[in-house]
């Protein structure tokens, strides 16, 4: 297959694209940043213009866009337009871009983030039943902000109107666990090495992920299943809550304890590190309802198994 992924120089676009390469198909990655390597390439592309730079998706297979500012940061004003801005502009470009193609991909998947949904300690949250934004249960209002993101970065998807010819769908991804450097997992292990592994906060928000395998996989499933539109939350089916997830990790990686951190410990933390500690304490309680009712079959279901594997890949990436 021929592959188009703009803002594909991140995390999950490399592993995407390593995956994709590896497997024989070619991979052209777009980015406001190109540079030169020898798995695939990486054109030039500034993430807004409708114009020469998205002619390369004439005749690709597939679409994958995954542009947008990292939301790791504190969410000042300017931050906060940066964020929305990069996906809305880039998502509209893309969506014109195919209109004017007379070969169209087959299939658009576009990104967006299983936070859409609220804030809940009670029930999951799948495509059909699952609660839509709002800042529930106590939270903070300003963790509105992320549910914003979300319902305006899909809804330049929809603006798209119907493509004749490509099939859309939104990847409401949970955090993806991969023992690459400098991915979530890294970060976490690093803390449950130094003894600081314990829960955050009061330990029961839900934290929802998905192993790195699983998330290559359900992307090719999408692909291949023609029947399967709109909004798919690519999640592992054990959501957890984060004390239980947090003792599952010291319990892969051999180690017998980990320091809490308390609710005023997270937000100071987080100031100095110039990020949000909503990444931390928000409840994201999602399952894979699409996924699972079209027969998808996980590699790593549970998070027990698959940090085992993740601790293992990790040691042996760097030999310790």
């Amino acid at each position: 297959m021929k592959i188009v992924i703009p803002g594909g120089t991140g995390q999950i676009g490399c592993l995407l694209a390593r995956a994709m390469v590896r497997d024989g198909h070619e991979v052209i990655v777009l980015s406001r940043k190109p540079e030169l390597r020898q798995e695939w390439q990486v054109l030039p592309w500034d993430a807004v213009t409708v114009g020469k730079s998205l002619k390369i998706m004439e005749g690709a297979d597939v679409v994958i866009n995954l542009v947008g500012r990292t939301v790791n940061c504190r969410l000042t004003p300017r931050h906060r337009h940066e964020i929305i801005e990069s996906r809305v502009k880039s998502t509209r470009a893309i969506g014109e871009a195919i209109k004017g193609l007379n070969s169209p991909p087959r299939v658009w998947l576009q990104a967006s983030t299983a936070t859409i949904y609220a804030h809940r300690y009670d029930a999951p949250n799948d495509e059909f039943t699952g609660k839509l934004g709002g800042a529930e249960e106590g939270a903070p209002e300003t963790w509105d902000f992320s549910v914003k993101v979300a319902t305006e970065w899909e809804a330049a998807m929809s603006e798209s109107g119907d493509l004749p010819g490509t099939r859309k769908v939104l990847l409401r991804s949970a955090i993806t666990m991969s023992p690459d450097a400098g991915g979530v997992f890294e970060v976490m292990l690093g803390l449950v090495r130094k003894g600081l592994g314990g829960r955050v906060g009061n330990g029961k928000q839900f934290v929802s992920w998905i192993h790195s395998d699983d998330f290559v996989k359900a992307v090719y499933w999408l692909i291949e299943h023609q029947e399967i539109e709109g909004a798919v939350n690519v999640c592992a089916p054990g959501p957890l809550p984060n004390a239980e997830f947090m003792k599952a990790f010291r319990e892969a990686w051999g180690i017998g304890f980990g320091l809490p951190a308390e609710n005023w410990m997270v937000e100071v933390g987080t100031f100095f590190l110039r990020t949000e500690s909503e990444l931390v304490l928000k409840s994201r309680r999602v399952v894979p309802g699409v996924l699972q009712k079209n027969g998808f079959e996980f590699k790593y279901p549970a998070w027990p198994q698959a940090v085992k594997q993740l601790c293992g890949q990790w040691r042996e990436l760097h030999k310790v």
